[in-house]
């Protein structure tokens, strides 16, 4: 077993020499072998000698680290994910910038939510006399021009996206809030799911468990800002779309509030339940695939809650959970 340190970074071309060897490797978190490094030393200074020692001890302590996997998909999902979440940065500034110009333009200036071909009407009605004015529109008309190319270029990686999510076989996209770039960023960053024990170590990783920060008889927990970013964001915008429309994840968070939380604390919890969801979804998967491979048919799942993103489901809200038990991995269930 090989220990490499940020598989996904600089760590990647030894680890794919690796795999090409038949040699099993295993993705250490940097942050990790620098905690281990810090306990180890008593100080956080790195040489060759002591970046070794850290990863390797965290290689064989550590339960439920990423086997690395030398697969097409997963190395062409992550290039099209990131592609995609450009286009909608470059979007949104257009966006910004557009609704600057509109202000200058227009009284008022345009709605919130504005469409290239919304804007390209209201611009048809300006016809500004001065010279700051003409340019303030000329500039609008190229922007509504770049948000129509943006947008077109948007559908086609959102298509592309769709087409290599389906020949995996995966049903994150049936769930509420998960769009083809959520899925994605899922399927490359989880890896095997089964490498987390239960949905709390899982929690654990995505950074929506809480912390526990009792002290005495005051009992109380705090936000995580620990756990994959990357995911912790996944969570978020299918909770944010969840919110925004009559859905479970809606009603939820509404009697959660009612019970006297706070929008805070309601929308932390609401992400833990989801978190909870995202993990069962992925065992249903792997457990099917066990059975048909990828892209098979799916069968009838007993466990509606699994599919149908249902934040009411009998999830736990734990804190961080212990130290790893002898057999950390999930088995999984069998495939309906």
């Amino acid at each position: 077993m090989w220990a490499v340190e940020g598989c996904n970074g600089i760590g990647r071309h030894v680890a794919l020499r690796l795999l090409a060897d038949r040699e099993q490797v295993i993705d250490v978190p940097p942050r990790l072998s620098a905690r281990v490094r810090m306990f180890a030393t008593g100080q956080g200074r790195k040489t060759d000698v002591t970046d070794a020692h850290s990863i390797a001890l965290v290689g064989v302590r550590m339960a439920g680290l990423r086997p690395v996997v030398n697969d097409e998909q997963l190395a062409v999902l992550p290039v099209l994910a990131d592609r995609r979440r450009a286009l909608g940065e470059d979007h949104t500034r257009m966006v910004s910038q557009l609704h600057h110009l509109l202000l200058k333009l227009i009284p008022g200036g345009a709605k919130k939510d504005l469409s290239a071909a919304q804007a390209k009407k209201l611009l048809a009605t300006v016809r500004p006399r001065d010279a700051a004015g003409k340019t303030r529109r000329r500039v609008a008309a190229e922007l509504v021009s770049d948000l129509e190319r943006t947008y077109a270029r948007k559908k086609a990686a959102n298509k592309e996206l769709s087409q290599l999510l389906a020949a995996t076989g995966t049903s994150l996209t049936g769930l509420n809030g998960i769009g083809p770039s959520g899925a994605a960023r899922l399927l490359v960053e989880v890896g095997d799911i089964t490498r987390f024990p239960d949905n709390n170590h899982f929690a654990s990783w995505t950074g929506t468990a809480p912390i526990d920060a009792s002290s005495g008889d005051h009992v109380r927990h705090r936000l995580s800002r620990g756990g994959n970013r990357q995911i912790n964001r996944v969570l978020h915008i299918m909770a944010t779309v969840q919110l925004r429309n009559p859905t479970e994840g809606r009603a939820f968070f509404d009697r959660t509030k009612a019970r006297g939380k706070s929008s805070n604390e309601a929308m932390r919890l609401l992400k833990r339940r989801l978190s909870d969801i995202v993990f069962r979804t992925m065992l249903a998967d792997a457990a099917r695939q066990m059975t048909t491979g990828p892209g098979g048919q799916q069968g009838d799942d007993s466990d509606s809650s699994a599919a149908g993103s249902q934040p009411h489901t009998s999830s736990s809200d734990k804190p961080l959970p212990g130290p790893a038990r002898t057999h950390p991995r999930t088995a999984l269930p069998a495939a309906s």
